[in-house]
């Protein structure tokens, strides 16, 4: 008898529990586009473990109907690690915000990234601590005013691009909450890239941090601020695409095609697989202040050697070279002494 594939639909990873964000809040778009990327890759949700720091993303793990783990504060990646060296047959995600992940899971993450275990990291990043009420995040522009910092924080940002490129990083990718369709798209080439994969969604707290990112996600302008880059595609953007993004000595530049002498031969096309960084650093840290837009899309996607994959594989190297299988021989292998 022919057995059927199942089809999996975005409710079969939504779970009975009632979703305790506050109303407005851009993880709501977050959630809704990770249910809707798992039915694309149709993925058994048994197949599937979401874990979490802690911090207002954290929740997640509840909404979904699969594995999951709510875990301590900054240690998610390591319990992800954990999970997905243990048993690499296994989705793993890690849902984290901008505290959990660069503040106190700082260490946790770059490392994760730099052994390139086969998880997905998914970063968002409203710019606050809103979980503990508006206190500055290390994503918090210079002079920030909040809770903590009553006359505006003196430290410089992270930038999660240049953190995860600089840790050696092979998949790099930054979303808006806004757009659903793009978001749902990113998280799926997230899922099949092998090795540590870093979503950075922009999300909006809409109690201690509204409006964060409104330069670039309200509709009025956010074609001439933001390009979704695609891989092998020219690098154009605009209300009226009629921008591009080129090469001006070692710096890159945005310019309108048909004026100032530039046609659409001068557009650099996206090359997100090359296995060297240099223009995936200089793209992920385009801004609006430079006259550049804010890169969306997959940045970065190399092929690289996986963490998970090498230490399976070197456990079955050992293994087949050394004839001991059971602990009692290991045991009784060496000297022993028998007691009477």
């Amino acid at each position: 008898m022919e057995i059927q594939e199942i089809k999996y639909q975005a409710k079969d990873y939504k779970s009975d529990q009632y979703v305790r964000w506050c109303p407005g809040c851009g993880d709501h778009a977050v959630l809704n586009c990770l249910h809707k990327a798992m039915a694309e890759l149709n993925i058994n949700p048994k197949d599937m473990a979401v874990i979490s720091g802690i911090g207002c993303s954290s929740r997640l793990p509840y909404y979904m109907n699969t594995y999951g783990f709510h875990t301590i504060h900054g240690r998610g990646a390591a319990i992800a690690t954990g999970v997905k060296t243990a048993n690499s047959d296994l989705s793993v995600w890690l849902i984290t915000g901008d505290g959990d992940c660069l503040a106190i899971g700082g260490n946790h993450f770059i490392h994760a990234v730099r052994r390139n275990v086969d998880i997905n990291i998914v970063l968002f990043n409203n710019r606050i601590y809103g979980l503990t009420k508006g206190q500055y995040s290390p994503t918090s522009e210079r002079g920030f005013v909040s809770k903590s910092s009553p006359y505006g924080t003196v430290e410089d940002p992270f930038i999660p691009a240049e953190l995860a490129l600089g840790a050696r990083g092979n998949f790099f990718a930054r979303a808006i909450d806004v757009d659903l369709k793009n978001t749902t798209s990113v998280l799926t080439d997230s899922a099949r890239h092998k090795g540590t994969s870093v979503v950075e969604v922009l999300v909006n707290c809409v109690i201690f941090n509204d409006g964060i990112h409104k330069n670039i996600t309200d509709k009025d302008f956010r074609a001439d601020r933001t390009i979704f880059l695609r891989h092998g595609e020219k690098m154009i953007f605009g209300k009226e695409e009629n921008k591009g993004i080129v090469l001006d000595g070692l710096k890159l530049k945005a310019v309108t095609i048909g004026e100032d002498g530039y046609t659409l031969d001068d557009v650099l096309i996206h090359d997100a697989h090359t296995k060297d960084n240099t223009l995936h650093m200089m793209l992920a840290m385009m801004n609006n202040e430079n006259g550049l837009p804010i890169a969306l899309g997959v940045i970065r996607d190399a092929e690289a050697p996986v963490y998970d994959q090498c230490v399976e594989q070197q456990i079955k190297d050992v293994q087949s070279k050394n004839p001991t299988r059971k602990l009692h021989d290991f045991l009784m292998k060496g000297e022993v002494w028998e007691v009477k």
